[in-house]
């Protein structure tokens, strides 16, 4: 598998971000971390490993980013509105460095497709809605989509903007809405066993819902946990089968 560790000073959030690319060709898998984690931890969590077969036939090719939660909405040191503005940025830097990154390393029309798990679940749905001219769709695996669950009882206008599902029930721009209607790749999954809260999957799937988004809803069994093993085994279904 071919394995590319590059960086560049992000002027979106004025740092050294770094980010990993495996395989050569196929459409763009861009991964968000969960909660603090980095840009290695699906590789450190056998992700890649599980993918292989994906990355070597050419099916996809992986971009793995950066979380900044830790200095944001995991930050207990700063003020709600820093955290927010802080994670702003990093929506800037994904929109703005990420994606023409991606775009410069395989071609104009390449689908670009995020996905993550847990809060990072939460970040790849938020990215894709806000952004659907830019990223085509999104497999969110064990997520909470109300931001309100992390950030300890601050709420203002930007973790509104931030948080699908307090935006999406009031969005009423036609055009936008039939942008995110294109897509055929909202993949919205959960496990059922411990720790997982499939009823946050259930609820922002009838928030879609009510807005004629087309979506899928995948709720496994008791014996789903929150944790890797779940998500190796649900990220490759859908790659087989979805896509």
């Amino acid at each position: 598998m071919n394995r590319d560790l590059t960086s560049w000073y992000s002027p979106s959030l004025q740092k050294e971000m770094p980010i990993a690319t495996y395989g050569h060709y196929g459409f763009a898998l861009l991964f968000v971390p969960t909660a603090a984690a980095d840009y290695l931890e699906y590789e450190r969590f056998q992700m890649m490993e599980t993918l292989a077969p994906f990355i070597n036939s050419g099916k996809i090719k992986v971009f793995s980013i950066n979380s900044i939660n830790n200095e944001s909405w995991l930050n207990n040191e700063i003020q709600g509105e820093h955290k927010a503005i802080r994670h702003n940025q990093f929506n800037e830097y994904v929109f703005n460095e990420v994606v023409p990154f991606i775009r410069n390393s395989t071609s104009g029309e390449t689908p670009i497709i995020v996905s993550g798990a847990s809060f990072g679940a939460l970040h790849s749905m938020n990215l894709f809605l806000k952004r659907p001219d830019l990223i085509n769709g999104v497999i969110a695996m064990s997520g909470v989509y109300d931001l309100t669950e992390y950030t300890k009882g601050y709420y203002d206008d930007q973790v509104y903007f931030n948080s699908p599902a307090h935006y999406i029930p009031n969005q009423t721009n036609h055009d936008f809405l039939e942008q995110i209607r294109k897509s055929r790749n909202i993949h919205i999954l959960s496990g059922s066993g411990a720790y997982e809260d499939p009823g946050a999957s259930k609820n922002f799937a009838g928030i879609l819902y009510n807005k004629g988004i087309n979506y899928e809803l995948d709720i496994w069994g008791e014996e789903w946990k929150h944790d890797w093993p779940t998500w190796r085994e649900m990220l490759p279904v859908y790659l087989n089968t979805r896509f």
